[in-house]
């Protein structure tokens, strides 16, 4: 624990030398046109014991936290530039014209801040080194600083992400210590694993909501809602490009919102702008959706870019998944399970993977 904080510090003490030594940005109309709530506060966990596995994409945690107005850490050059890309009235008309405002100059803002590791494993824990066409031994962890941009149609998230493949990230120390905790044999081939790299990365995601879904009548006073999505990542870690939709069916549906699943740019947040909080106290509902992405590098697959390494594997260039689960809110608490089908992520994968999600957040 205290190498990985010992690493978490190191990187965001990088980050602020290196905002310093570019020119501070003055205004922004992000604190005159602010989300009207407060910061969240979220974990989650992806694992794929909840299918009963323990191999290829095994576990992924976050704690991510969003707030309204001001950002969380103040980065002023990575912070007025990720406004730029928002689709914003300060960013370029073809930018604009993209992300879709019909009023970039009245779009709300939040901001995020996020800590990550993900975990990679082969299905063959026994051998001393990686097994041939299997899963490469891989894990990240990185630091994320994001951007949410609102209107009531439309959510624009931009984040840039900056972590590091290999031992530095610790998710052998992570795999042995909760293998430890539940008495179970620990993987043998971590020493095998994709060697360090930092990464950087640039990650956009749209959200488009299906407007016309809350017009629908529904029995037993069901609400229905619904947006589909498309998003891009560049990067070291992953460069890819997706496009996907997600629906939710249930009561009192909360206007805040993230599906358990750790994406790129899973945080929770204020949907969209059409209401300024929740009505009820209390909410249910299930969801349900799908996502096809179309993949051009990814480092716990391909290998690390500046260096020579061999993972044996072969990545898939198209990867699908479908999701359902469900939520429960409770004034500021709220849980989400989803369970994810994935579709093969690399040419000699023997099947699909599944594995369950969980998210806990905490609005403020």
């Amino acid at each position: 624990m205290q190498i990985a904080l010992s690493f978490i510090t190191r990187v965001t003490l990088l980050l602020i030398i290196a905002a310093s030594v570019f020119p501070t940005c003055q205004g922004s109309k992000t604190t005159s046109s602010v989300a009207a709530h407060s910061g969240y506060l979220t974990f989650f966990l992806d694992n794929d014991l909840f299918a009963g596995t323990d191999e290829n994409y095994t576990n992924g945690a976050r704690i991510s936290y969003v707030t309204a107005g001001a950002p969380v850490i103040e980065i002023p050059f990575i912070q007025k530039n990720l406004e730029r890309f928002s689709g914003n009235d300060q960013g370029s008309s073809l930018l604009q014209r993209i992300w879709g405002f019909e009023d970039p100059s009245a779009a709300q803002y939040s901001y995020g801040f996020a800590l990550t590791q993900l975990m990679f494993t082969p299905e063959n824990k026994i051998s001393p080194v990686a097994p041939p066409r299997e899963r490469p031994y891989a894990g990240w962890a990185g630091i994320g600083f994001s951007l949410h941009c609102h209107d009531n149609r439309a959510l624009n998230t931009v984040e840039i992400s900056i972590g590091v493949v290999g031992p530095h990230a610790h998710a052998q120390a992570t795999q042995d210590f909760i293998h430890n905790l539940r008495n179970i044999d620990k993987f043998r081939g971590w020493d095998s694993q994709i060697p360090n790299e930092l990464t950087i990365n640039l990650h956009f995601e749209q959200k488009r909501r299906w407007t016309d879904l809350r017009k629908i009548n529904l029995p037993f006073d069901l609400e229905v809602d619904g947006f589909h999505e498309t998003g891009y990542a560049i990067g070291n870690q992953i460069t890819e490009a997706h496009v996907g939709f997600l629906m939710r069916v249930g009561w009192n549906l909360p206007i805040e919102f993230s599906d358990a699943r750790i994406t790129p740019t899973a945080h929770t947040q204020k949907l969209f702008s059409g209401e300024s909080y929740n009505k009820e106290n209390w909410s249910f509902y299930m969801l349900a959706g799908t996502r096809l992405t179309g993949v051009l590098h990814d480092i716990t697959i391909d290998g690390p870019v500046f260096r020579n390494f061999d993972t044996g594997v072969t990545r898939e260039p198209w990867v699908g998944e479908v999701y359902a689960g469900f939520g429960v809110r409770y004034v500021g608490w709220e849980f989400n399970f989803v369970q994810t089908f994935r579709s093969k992520q690399f040419e000699s994968q023997r099947k699909n993977q599944s594995f369950g999600s969980i998210a806990i957040r905490k609005r403020f």
